[in-house]
């Protein structure tokens, strides 16, 4: 599903400023139409038209970069089994943002459901607030140092910071994910945290 012009992915914010994203239309109603009648054009259109932006929102909330494809194929698979749920009032674009969304939030949940929690000392050489990793990751220019960063970080590290930042999900939706603790998860956090900040700065 991955189009072959997408090479270094730009960071991008929700679905905010791609075209299509912002409301219905005669077209998206014309294209649902077709793909109910099973035409095969229209279904090659829809991935055509809209796989750059799936493929972008998902990227930038995964931790693992060889889970993106095969998320985005389940997006569009799922879409297609939609098509008839979807109302024109939205655009279809949004609408499948949105089976985006709950896609990313069952990845987050099996993966990290699958990760050990690691239990290592929480005491802390230096306090784990001094960097803010949400700031920090909205800096276009950084991003790939950050990624980088991240892929240096043990699979419960990246996976949380992850989940925390990048997909912005709050503790508690972390903790409901993983099945652990609030308390748990903070912990996880500020650990993901002062390591990042220590390989960031020293490498």
């Amino acid at each position: 599903m991955k189009a072959d012009s997408i090479q270094d992915v730009p960071r991008q914010s929700d679905d905010l400023g791609l075209p299509g994203s912002a409301s219905g239309g005669t077209a998206d109603g014309a294209l649902r139409a077709a793909i109910l009648d099973r035409d095969r054009k229209a279904i090659a259109d829809l991935v055509s038209l809209h796989a750059d932006a799936i493929y972008r929102f998902i990227y930038h909330r995964l931790d693992r970069r060889e889970a993106v494809d095969d998320l985005v194929q389940d997006v569009f698979l799922a879409a297609l089994n939609a098509i008839g749920t979807f109302r024109v009032e939205s655009s279809l674009r949004t609408w499948i943002l949105s089976i985006a969304r709950h896609k990313i939030a069952d990845y987050h949940r099996a993966r990290l459901r699958s990760l050990v929690f690691e239990d290592a000392d929480t005491r802390s050489d230096e306090p784990a607030t001094d960097m803010r990793i949400d700031e920090l990751v909205d800096r276009r220019r950084l991003e790939e140092h950050a990624r980088a960063v991240l892929a240096t970080l043990s699979d419960s590290y990246r996976a949380v910071l992850v989940c925390r930042y990048w997909d912005q999900r709050s503790v508690g939706e972390i903790a409901e994910m993983s099945g652990k603790s609030e308390k748990s998860v903070e912990r996880l956090l500020a650990r993901a945290r002062q390591q990042f900040k220590r390989r960031w700065t020293h490498g």
